[in-house]
C-alpha cells in the first residue's frame, strides 16, 4: 500500500498559504460547533520518524481555542500504564462530549514498534488487530468523530531529515539512538505498517494515508481531511459566509450570484459582509483603547455593523439595559465582554440571562483577552463587543 503512493505531491508556497488559512479558520468555527454539539472528536497520528507529525498538529491547532483540545505525546507506558492492558491508557485519556483528543502516536503501537521490538509476543500484536477494531467501533457507537493519519515519507527523505536535525541546535534533541536502529528495520517496519492499514481501516474508522515528502501539502491535507470529516458529522458548513481567499492571503468578500431581472440584466449582487468595514482594535492598554487609529479613554460597545459607541458611569461599571437593547436589535450571534484590567465591571445575571434568552452567546474575560477573542471571531461571527477600558 505504501509502494503506491505518489510521494513527489507538494504545494506551492502560495497554494499553501492560501489553503492553510482557509482550513484552520473552518477548523476554528468547526471546533466550536464541536462544543455546541457535544461530540467528543479523537485525531489520531501514525507516521513515520521525522514524518512531520509534531509540525502538522501544530497547523491543526493553532486557531482552536485552547480550552477545546489536549494533545498526548505518546511515548513507552510508565507505572500504572504498564501494569494494565495496552489499551487503558487510552481509555482514559478519551475525550469528554465537546472536546478534541489529538494522540502523537497511539494504540497502533502494538502492531508496529512493540511488534517489531519484541515487547509483546506474536500472540498478542496478531489478537491487537481484532481488539482495536472493537475498540474504535465501541468509540463511533458512542458518536465519537474519529480521524486516523498515517504520514509516509521516504527513505531518503527521512535521512535528509534526520541529518538536517543533527545540524540545528533546537532540532537536535528530537533526533535519537533508537532513530537511527529503527532505521535500519525500514523493511520491517514498512511490513508491519502495510498490514495494519489493511487489518484497521475499516468503514467505520477508516485511515487516511498522507504523502509525507511535502511538509506543505501533508498540512493542508490533514486539515482539509479533518473540515470535510467534522463537516459532514456536525452537519456545518463552515464555509457558508466565509470571506473568500485572494492570492497572497489576503481576504475579499464573496458575492451571491444575482437573479436576472424581467430584462435580462442580472440583479445586484450582495456581499456577505456588512458594506461598512468591521472595526479593528488596533491596541490596548491600561485605561486606553485604539480602534481604527482613534484613541477612546472610556467604556465602549462595537456593534456587529462596525458602529463604536462611547460610554460611560462614574458611580459603577454596570452593563445597562439600553445596552443590552442595542445589542439584541443589532441580532449580535455573541457578545465578548471586557471586564477591565482588574475584572470590575459588572454583569448582573439578569443581563446575561437576558442576552441569552434572545439566543446570544456570552463571553467575558478580562479587556485584554477580549480584545484577542474580539479579532479572531469578528469576521466569522456577528459580534459585538462591551469594553471596560477605564477604572
Amino acid at each position: 500500500m505504501l509502494e503506491t503512493l505518489d510521494l513527489n505531491k507538494s504545494l506551492t508556497k502560495e497554494e499553501y498559504v492560501r489553503d492553510l488559512v482557509r482550513y484552520q479558520v473552518a477548523v476554528h468555527a468547526l471546533g466550536y460547533q464541536v462544543y455546541v454539539q457535544q461530540r467528543p472528536v479523537i485525531i489520531v497520528y501514525e507516521g513515520d520518524d521525522a514524518g512531520g507529525k509534531g509540525g502538522n498538529i501544530k497547523r491543526v491547532t493553532e486557531k482552536l481555542d485552547p480550552r477545546g483540545y489536549v494533545v498526548h505525546a505518546i511515548a513507552a507506558p510508565r507505572g500504572d500504564d504498564e501494569t494494565h492492558h495496552y489499551l487503558w491508557r487510552f481509555w482514559r485519556r478519551l475525550p469528554e462530549r465537546g472536546q478534541i483528543a489529538i494522540f502523537d502516536r497511539s494504540w497502533y503501537g502494538r502492531v508496529m514498534v512493540e511488534r517489531i521490538e519484541g515487547f509483546c509476543t506474536e500472540e498478542e500484536w496478531k489478537r491487537a488487530y481484532r481488539e482495536i477494531n472493537h475498540f474504535e467501533r465501541q468509540l463511533v457507537d458512542f458518536g465519537t468523530i474519529l480521524f486516523k493519519f498515517y504520514i509516509h515519507i521516504g527513505k531518503d527523505e527521512q535521512l535528509q531529515r534526520f541529518k538536517a536535525r543533527e545540524q540545528t541546535a533546537y532540532k537536535a534533541w528530537k533526533l535519537t539512538d533508537e532513530d537511527w536502529r529503527n532505521r535500519e528495520k525500514w523493511d520491517q517496519y514498512n511490513k508491519a505498517v502495510n498490514e495494519m492499514l489493511l487489518k484497521t481501516s475499516t468503514l467505520t474508522a477508516p485511515w487516511t494515508v498522507v504523502e509525507g515528502n511535502c511538509k506543505w501539502h501533508a498540512r493542508v491535507k490533514v486539515l482539509k481531511t479533518v473540515v470535510e470529516g467534522l463537516s459532514r458529522e456536525l452537519n456545518y458548513d463552515p464555509f457558508a459566509e466565509m470571506p473568500a481567499i485572494e492570492k497572497g492571503g489576503k481576504k475579499k468578500a464573496k458575492k451571491k450570484k444575482g437573479k436576472k431581472a424581467e430584462g435580462g440584466e442580472p440583479e445586484a449582487e450582495s456581499p456577505i459582509l456588512p458594506e461598512t468595514p468591521l472595526p479593528m482594535i488596533d491596541r490596548f492598554e491600561f485605561g486606553a483603547i485604539v480602534i481604527d487609529g482613534q484613541t477612546y479613554e472610556s467604556d465602549v460597545i462595537i456593534f456587529p455593523d462596525g458602529a463604536v459607541e462611547q460610554w460611560q458611569r462614574k458611580d459603577e461599571h454596570v452593563l445597562r439595559p439600553q445596552d443590552l437593547d442595542k445589542i439584541i436589535k443589532a441580532e449580535a450571534e455573541a457578545v465578548i465582554i471586557g471586564l477591565g484590567t482588574v475584572g470590575n465591571l459588572r454583569v448582573r445575571p439578569r443581563a446575561e440571562k437576558r442576552l441569552q434568552e434572545a439566543g446570544i452567546e456570552v463571553m467575558a474575560y478580562k479587556t485584554n483577552k477580549a480584545c484577542g477573542i474580539y479579532r479572531e471571531l469578528r469576521n466569522q461571527r456577528k459580534v459585538a463587543a462591551v469594553l471596560h477600558i477605564t477604572c
